[in-house]
This record gives structure tokens, C-alpha cells and sequence, in this order.
């Protein structure tokens, strides 16, 4: 049989907690109200929250955060 090389350089992928939809909407009431959605394309593109900005994918808009 042959020998299985080693692979050398290869990167191990980083697992990244999961972001639950229910996280992005906040109930009050009767009413169902998004959460970060983007003040220039509207209430249908989310904000994608990190460290120390929100960021649009849309469009790239970045809001930061305060310290």
C-alpha cells in the first residue's frame, strides 16, 4: 500500500458559535420588531454585529461601537 503523505501548510477551519435567527427580533407585545437592520438599505438587510462595529454586507455601511 502506499504511504499517505502528510499534508503541510493545510489550516484547520475555526468553528464559530451559530447565530439563531430569534436573536435578531425582539417581541413586544403582538409585534414583531428586527433588531441592527441598516439605515441605508432598510429594515430587510440585517447588521452583522463584531467585535467593535456593526457592518452592513449590502452596501458596507459600518456603524461603531462606543467604548
Amino acid at each position: 500500500m502506499a504511504k499517505e503523505k502528510e499534508r503541510k501548510g493545510k489550516k484547520q477551519r475555526k468553528v464559530h458559535p451559530k447565530k439563531l435567527k430569534s436573536k435578531q427580533y425582539k417581541i413586544t407585545g403582538d409585534k414583531i420588531e428586527r433588531k441592527r437592520y441598516c439605515t441605508k438599505c432598510g429594515p430587510g438587510i440585517f447588521m452583522a454585529e463584531h467585535k467593535d462595529r456593526y457592518s452592513c454586507g449590502k452596501c458596507s455601511y459600518t456603524e461603531w461601537k462606543s467604548k
